[in-house]
């Protein structure tokens, strides 16, 4: 009996026919009422729902006619162009994440002693997680996604925390550091225990390195001999700083505000931003663009034939290739059309890490679909909305040339974009709004009750 309760059984087959017959609700029915689906206008345009300083992402400008205009993308963390941020960086010789979480955070740039002392305090909560905790809740019950690991230990750690229900600004601090800081353990730890139970593999459990960064712990806590090139770690650092935030709207981060404004705990909140960014629609594109690399080299034999690419991607376009959905992975945006400012800046360092890796070949396959992707959907699709890669496209590359297993993928982003979510969760609390309720209009209708025994 106990094997039926996690079986699709026959019984359930029937009740879901009666289940999918009586919630079919008339797609005419939207427009009748002007029902934005998705919280997004006809022109695919994001409603309006709040206000934020955290970031802003910037798409079109207005015409002299007061008409939006596409131009090209531009992504600012708390008014700075990212592009300048990370040039910063780089140019100084620094990793950037610890920076920007600091900027994102706190809404300011440190300076040279501010950011010290911020790492030390990221460093300290870093080695703070229980041993006993890694034992009892990470190994004993290892799950095949890494992303419900994730969730699972976020959950559990409100056990350990006297102050898990105070959402005063201070203690919600507090709790965000520590989160942001123990990410990776609970990520690669999740993950080597899964590999171990699983996989019958050799289980390795690296302590967190105080004097490295995150980019730097993660490489040290996954490989077994905790070596790493020093582009390696650089290129994943960068990942990470354009990782870390992308606006309000994004599902995770408006699930962020949405659990927030109910007033609950940190924990729980992050949890459902983890529920959220596991989702195949949001956080795991980048490991359908390496499927559909995959698939594509399988079936095109000469990968510096543009026409033989160019009629790989009609197939995928027609649904006649790959998963059959008629989608090319990792192009378009909703919000960016001419460029995605992250794919930008992601792909000088991705050609880098290709000349180390000795892929250049593979390089300039990924930089031929980027080219010829956009026509080929211009014609098929007959938009002429600006197509262009988005980070997506190169991060799953990048993800593979460095080893990581695809079953990080989504928490490494998950590892990024806790800094976002937890400003954002500190925003809403600070201007202590509402609880966020949208509105859905009952589309039913009454009905006469008939008991039953004459039904």
């Amino acid at each position: 009996m106990a094997k039926k309760l996690y079986e699709v059984t026959p019984e359930i087959l029937a009740l879901t026919d009666i289940c999918t017959r009586n919630n079919q609700i008339d797609a005419s029915l939207y427009q009748k009422y002007k029902v934005n689906r998705g919280l997004r206008d006809i022109n695919g345009r994001g409603v309006l729902t709040g206000l934020t300083e955290v970031s802003e992402i910037r798409s079109s400008i207005t015409g002299p006619a007061g008409e939006s205009l596409p131009c090209e993308g531009k992504l600012f963390y708390r008014g700075y162009d990212v592009k300048d941020l990370v040039n910063g960086f780089v140019s100084e010789g620094r990793f950037g994440f610890e920076e920007i979480t600091y900027l994102l955070m706190l809404g300011e740039l440190p300076d040279h002693d501010s950011l010290k002392h911020f790492r030390h305090l990221l460093a300290d909560y870093r080695s703070a997680l229980p041993t006993n905790f890694v034992r009892d809740i990470i190994m004993k019950a290892p799950s095949v996604d890494m992303m419900n690991t994730l969730a699972r230990s976020v959950l559990t750690l409100y056990s350990y925390d006297e102050h898990a229900d105070d959402i005063s600004v201070p203690n919600v601090l507090r709790q965000s550091l520590q989160l942001i800081a123990l990410f990776p353990m609970l990520a690669v730890y999740g993950y080597q225990a899964y590999r171990h139970y699983h996989d019958g593999q050799s289980l390795i459990i690296h302590r967190p390195m105080r004097k490295y960064s995150t980019a730097e712990n993660i490489l040290h806590l996954l490989r077994a001999d905790s070596s790493y090139t020093k582009l390696e770690a650089r290129i994943l650092d960068l990942a990470l700083v354009l990782h870390a935030e992308h606006g309000g709207g994004n599902n995770s981060t408006f699930t962020t505000h949405v659990v927030s404004s109910s007033g609950t705990d940190t924990y729980s909140s992050v949890a459902a931003s983890l529920g959220s960014l596991k989702g195949p629609k949001h956080g795991g594109a980048n490991i359908k663009v390496v499927q559909m690399f995959d698939d594509l080299k399988e079936h095109v034999s000469d990968w510096e034939d543009e026409e033989e690419i160019s009629a790989y991607l009609k197939k995928l376009l027609r649904k006649e290739a790959f998963d059959k959905t008629g989608l090319i992975y990792g192009m378009g945006h909703a919000v960016y059309s001419l460029s995605d400012p992250r794919a930008e800046l992601f792909k000088e360092y991705t050609r880098a890490l290709s000349e180390e890796k000795g892929l250049m070949k593979e390089f300039a396959l990924y930089s031929a679909v980027e080219r010829l992707a956009p026509e080929i959907i211009s014609k098929e699709r007959k938009m002429y909305k600006g197509v262009s890669c988005n980070i997506d496209f190169y991060s799953g590359f990048v993800y593979r040339m460095l080893n990581l297993p695809l079953e990080l993928y989504t928490p490494i982003f998950a590892i990024a974009r806790i800094s976002g979510w937890s400003a954002h969760r500190i925003e809403e609390l600070i201007n202590a709004g509402k609880i966020i309720r949208p509105a859905y209009r009952s589309v039913s209708g009454e009905r006469a009750y008939t008991p039953m025994k004459e039904r």
